[in-house]
């Protein structure tokens, strides 16, 4: 079956980089500038994901996929952004997203990002390796890495950390510092999919800022 990567994003210049990036590797991209097009012309049946700029004009990436689920489109959504802050971060993997990339990406990480996206589908309720690696380094951590990893993948920032922990900012960035490199997370978004994937939180319990 024809695999598809539906691709979202009202940037010009990045929509037909990620085309070129998707078809140098064999992927067809299907184009569009805007959520509503790509709400009214995406097929739920296709061997397909979504790559899905956050924000654009008029309907932004977050209403879009609450619009899929909405009609029941169930393709793997993975969020493209320049901006990722956290309450965004949240939002997107409360809602199901499988990944939370941001902008400018690396293009091999973009690509197995899709990869694994559309594998997901057909392999559902398999084992995933890749699950049991990030379990294996979560119980790698000690206890107090563990107290600064918890709320920081919830939403809270560095301060509010502190204030909690009754530690000061620099250590809780040195904490936040081995935390990253100890799970090997490139990017706070890419450590809280993990710790979601890993059901150390509950993405429904996680503060959705403002």
């Amino acid at each position: 079956m024809r695999q598809l990567v539906y691709v979202v994003d009202d940037d010009q210049g990045m929509l037909e980089s990620t085309l070129w990036l998707l078809e140098s590797v064999g992927l067809t991209g299907v184009p569009f500038t805007n959520g509503r097009d790509f709400l009214e012309a995406c097929d739920p049946r296709a061997h397909a994901c979504v790559l899905l700029d956050v924000r654009m004009p008029g309907m932004g990436g977050l209403n879009v996929q609450e619009a899929m689920r909405a009609r029941g489109i169930e393709l793997p959504v993975i969020f493209v952004s320049g901006h990722a802050d956290v309450p965004i971060v949240v939002r997107a993997f409360k809602a199901g997203a499988v990944d939370f990339i941001e902008k400018p990406y690396n293009e091999q990480l973009l690509l197995d990002s899709v990869q694994q996206a559309l594998e997901q589908r057909p392999r559902s309720g398999r084992h995933d390796p890749r699950l049991a690696e990030v379990q294996t380094r979560l119980k790698q951590l000690t206890p107090r890495e563990r107290d600064v990893l918890l709320p920081l993948v919830r939403g809270y920032t560095n301060r509010e950390v502190a204030e909690q922990l009754a530690i000061s900012v620099k250590t809780v960035d040195l904490y936040r510092s081995r935390v990253m490199k100890r799970m090997q997370a490139e990017t706070l978004p890419e450590l809280v999919g993990m710790v979601i994937a890993a059901g150390l939180v509950d993405p429904l319990a996680l503060r959705a800022g403002s």
